[in-house]
């Protein structure tokens, strides 16, 4: 990976259940290899659910566990909460009620349907219908895939959508990208390269922690989980371009 020089920040997702000090080990070397750590509360059974709870038990987690990893990196609050359909005040509500129990730093949270839905989440900081995010310190995320849809998964996502989330005055991230070359829907390319022109950082999914074809080296984890010697993919020539 330190060969590959626009890589200067990963993202490193933590299933709740894990043992902390192997989750430490992983944020500890990224930080002593010189990268920016994001580290993500990541419940893979809950992901787009809506349920008030599971946000705040990822507050708890982050308040148990956040000096246990080693303290000093970017919190991502959780992966991906908030389906397609949850209203404004609704995602505004919950992130009120989860945003300052961890720490004062500035938090990454996802923007609502499965990081795609910019319009709710603009809505949601601005307070458009009635009830706003209060805390300014936060940075909006969202993950695009060819998959990815807005305004209810009633149309595939575009650039506009960007602009729509950047409306919002707060800064925002690609917190996730994945390419598979298929144009006929969300033009990912297109998409992360306009993210790029605004200045907005982009992370690619994933060097090597995806379960199907999304990884940027070769074997990936899921035929090989003790490797140590590894070559790009074919997937890193799409991906690693819109770093």
């Amino acid at each position: 990976m330190k060969e590959q020089t626009k890589i200067k920040t990963v993202r490193i997702e933590i299933e709740p259940d894990i043992d902390i000090n192997l989750a430490k080990t992983w944020i500890t070397e990224a930080k002593n290899n010189g990268y920016n750590v994001i580290a993500t509360y990541h419940k893979h059974t809950v992901l787009g659910t809506n349920d008030v709870n599971e946000l705040t038990n990822a507050s708890y987690w982050w308040m148990q566990n956040y000096f246990a990893l080693g303290g000093d990196f970017t919190i991502n609050l959780m992966n991906e909460w908030g389906n397609h359909n949850i209203s404004a005040n609704d995602y505004a509500k919950a992130y009120n009620l989860a945003i300052r129990m961890v720490y004062p730093g500035r938090l990454i949270i996802d923007i609502p349907g499965w990081g795609q839905e910019t319009g709710t989440a603009a809505d949601a900081v601005k307070g458009t219908f009635g009830t706003k995010i209060n805390d300014t310190n936060i940075v909006m995320s969202t993950h695009i895939y060819p998959p990815a849809c807005s305004q209810g998964c009633s149309r595939r996502l575009s650039t506009a959508d960007l602009d729509e989330l950047a409306s919002a005055g707060l800064p925002c991230i690609v917190g996730e990208f994945g390419e598979t070359g298929d144009q006929t829907r969300a033009n990912v390319t297109e998409i992360v390269g306009y993210a790029k022109s605004k200045g907005w950082t982009t992370l690619a999914w994933t060097w090597n922690g995806d379960g199907r074809m999304m990884n940027m080296v070769d074997p990936a984890w899921i035929q090989n989980a003790s490797a140590t010697d590894f070559t790009l993919s074919s997937y890193f020539n799409i991906v690693y371009p819109l770093l």
